[in-house]
């Protein structure tokens, strides 16, 4: 993985966002991997400036790491309205491109199923964007997943319905207890992955993922499998990596080009 690590959120937004732009900007029909959290949302907001200044991404298709359980797709928490909230709108992406797994479905086994289809029709995932939880997880692929798991049913993890409960009032209890999430392995397949991470209390996993052993109990640190992964965290994220000085001489001694995604 290439690791950087930048002053603030704000740094970590404006940097991401830069990444992600000149990724898709030479592609006819980009297909951007989009996911939920507070992590993200610096990244849209500069993605958004870049498109107000004349980034086009009409044509770009999006599809979103996850969805709860239970929840109609008008509910403010679930995430088919907060992707449209965060990215469709701001981005100005055409709604009929921005996918969302169908947590409300009758058949969630065939909605996974056909969202797996869905990413491999539009030619696969160019830039795949991630945040990361507390316990490691990305998407909603909760410690002990598979690394080679495809989209499918997950049981949220206590600690992350602690952690969503924010967006729910602060109750734990609202949140759903089910999600539909892109596996690791769906995850994995995608032309690049992008993760950012802001925030102290981000910095035990950020550490478990790039430093720490491959394995189950770091979702995350199946990205030290991907030819192309790129970490972006601030400095408080930053905070409990142990071979900090190299990633930061690599970063200012990188030969042009090296630190892109594609």
């Amino acid at each position: 993985m290439e690791i950087i690590v930048l002053s603030d959120p704000a740094a970590v937004g404006r940097h991401a966002a830069r990444l992600i732009a000149d990724t898709l900007a030479g592609k006819p029909d980009p297909v951007l991997g989009v996911a939920t959290g507070s992590s993200p949302l610096a990244t849209y907001a500069e993605l958004a400036a870049l498109v107000h200044n004349g980034l086009d991404l009409s044509r770009a298709s999006a599809f979103a790491l996850d969805e709860y359980v239970g929840l109609a797709p008008a509910h403010p928490e679930a995430y088919h309205s907060v992707i449209h909230r965060t990215v469709t709108v701001p981005l100005g992406l055409d709604p009929a491109r921005v996918h969302v797994p169908n947590g409300a479905a009758a058949d969630l086994r065939a909605a996974c199923a056909d969202y797996e289809a869905a990413i491999e029709a539009a030619g696969g995932i160019d830039v795949q964007l991630l945040g990361i939880g507390a316990n490691g997880h990305i998407g909603f692929n909760e410690p002990g997943s598979s690394l080679g798991s495809r989209t499918r049913v997950k049981t949220l993890a206590p600690r992350t319905r602690r952690d969503n409960a924010r967006f729910f009032g602060g109750e734990a209890e609202a949140v759903p207890v089910h999600c539909l999430t892109q596996g690791i392995g769906t995850i994995l397949r995608a032309h690049s992955v992008l993760l950012v991470a802001t925030g102290e209390s981000k910095a035990a996993a950020v550490a478990a993922m790039v430093e720490g052993p491959l394995g189950a109990f770091c979702p995350a640190s199946a990205l030290q499998l991907h030819e192309r992964a790129t970490v972006v965290v601030d400095e408080a994220a930053a905070s409990s990596l142990r071979d900090r000085e190299y990633y930061d001489f690599a970063r200012d001694n990188a030969p042009k080009g090296a630190f892109d995604l594609d």
